[in-house]
């Protein structure tokens, strides 16, 4: 019964440890992850900047969207921190309190997202001063985008087995 409930545990830790980078991820300009959040917006929109030719206001707006980026990924990886030293001491326990776990990493998920709306917002706002020139090439990415994931999404279901 010990054996069924340390792998009972181990799996748990295991998939906070999996779950928790996604959830702690908010989304930033300059990588792979934060599609959850608008995250799709900013990253297309940072991956424009050469093409979109920003003037001084909206260039100390994209200057404070990226710090707003960065300052909440930090953030977000330390609320993950919390619940990874949480997991970590419930663990060293005969008993581990995995309720107490799960509030936590509730709270830094309800966190997370909070910051992945509050960059997404600032994303949005340098957007919401672009001309229509500017407008256009973003629109142009995002359509461009949608169409690769559509044609992916195609070939996954022509992929996918019959039956």
């Amino acid at each position: 019964m010990k054996k069924s409930l340390a792998a009972g545990i181990a799996a748990f830790a295991a998939a906070a440890l999996l779950a928790g980078p996604a959830l702690a991820q908010p989304a930033h300009p300059h990588g792979h992850h934060g599609a959850r959040g608008g995250g799709d917006v900013a990253l297309i929109i940072a991956a424009l900047k050469g093409q979109l030719n920003l003037n001084s206001s909206q260039q100390v707006m994209w200057d404070n969207a990226v710090a707003a980026s960065k300052a909440a990924r930090d953030n977000g990886r330390a609320n993950f921190g919390r619940v990874h030293d949480a997991l970590a001491a419930e663990l060293a326990k005969a008993e581990p309190d995995l309720a107490a776990v799960s509030a936590i990493a509730d709270d830094a998920q309800t966190r997370n997202i909070a910051l992945r709306r509050q960059v997404r917002d600032t994303w949005l706002a340098l957007y919401a001063t672009f001309s229509p020139d500017q407008k256009a090439v973003v629109r142009d990415a995002l359509k461009s985008r949608m169409a690769r994931m559509e044609q992916f999404r195609q070939k996954r279901m022509q992929q996918a087995p019959q039956g």
